[in-house]
């Protein structure tokens, strides 16, 4: 049996690697707060000291971090990935990151016999949890191929885009085009409730006509229930948005929305949410995030 070796375990990670076993998959696990890792050893994961010790254990290694460095420490460290015989071997890193790293890792990899993949993932923790996440995928079609089963474990879309880095590209695409939704939507509830608008008919309206998104459907009902909980940090947006207005200034083009997405996101992390969700963005409107009362 082909075994899975998965990095970082966080929120959405530890998801991903619930519906990997739940398909029978054998999965070594690693994470860099061990106790993030004890729910998944407990159900049948195996848990392993290092990166390093995951790739020598692992055919298929996956990893989900937090920010590029974390993805350049992982698989560069002494203890890292490439410290290993990764002969044979698929490398996969589902992380959002810069389209640079994905083709250095990939020609790392390819000097040391082996494959790599850059695949990052939307859908947020809802589509980890249900395994609906979609998939975009930057790399060779062969090592695609071999990694397209473990990919429906969790995925319901998976495209490969074209060669290194165009998977990181694709992604790009997508937070540009939910910066735009999510100021969108929050701006409408803001709208809506000072107009005096019952929210919950509004939604519902909105999400039945050509307004109707995924930001609507997913992160309205859990700002209207307070809930602020991270199915994405606001933290890993704006390094993702970041990234994107860096790509966009090499390609010599200008993003006026995504710009202020940004500035918006920061000015709410410099007041101190960056650990909240995406949804929290309300927070600049409403004070901690509760629909102010407004009277006829």
């Amino acid at each position: 049996m082909t075994e899975i070796g998965f990095i970082g375990t966080g929120v959405m990670g530890a998801a991903i690697v619930r519906n990997m076993m739940k398909q029978g998959l054998k999965v070594n696990v690693y994470n860099r707060t061990k106790s993030k890792t004890d729910d998944l050893v407990n159900e049948g994961a195996t848990w392993q000291n290092t990166p390093a010790a995951i790739t020598a254990s692992s055919d298929i290694i996956f990893t989900m971090v937090g920010f590029p460095k974390d993805v350049e420490t992982i698989y560069f460290d002494k203890n890292g990935i490439f410290s290993q015989d990764i002969k044979d071997k698929i490398l996969v890193d589902l992380t959002t990151s810069t389209p640079t790293l994905a083709k250095k890792i990939a020609i790392k990899a390819n000097e040391l016999g082996g494959v790599a993949l850059d695949a990052p993932v939307s859908g947020g923790d809802l589509g980890a949890k249900n395994g609906t996440l979609t998939i975009m995928v930057g790399g060779d079609q062969s090592a695609y191929d071999k990694v397209l089963p473990i990919f429906k474990t969790f995925g319901k879309t998976f495209t490969l885009h074209g060669t290194s880095g165009k998977g990181q590209h694709t992604k790009m695409a997508n937070q540009i085009m939910i910066a735009g939704t999510m100021t969108g939507m929050t701006e409408m509830m803001v709208y809506a409730n000072k107009a005096g608008l019952n929210l919950e008919k509004v939604i519902e309206t909105l999400s039945g006509g050509s307004a109707a998104n995924w930001s609507l459907s997913n992160y309205s009902v859990r700002i209207l229930k307070e809930n602020y909980s991270p199915g994405f940090f606001v933290k890993h947006f704006i390094k993702d948005l970041k990234i994107a207005l860096d790509e966009a200034e090499k390609m010599d083009l200008e993003l006026p929305s995504t710009k202020l997405a940004t500035e918006l996101y920061e000015k709410l992390a410099n007041k101190g949410f960056e650990n909240d969700g995406t949804q929290a963005l309300i927070k600049l409107w409403w004070a901690d995030g509760k629909k102010p009362v407004v009277k006829d």
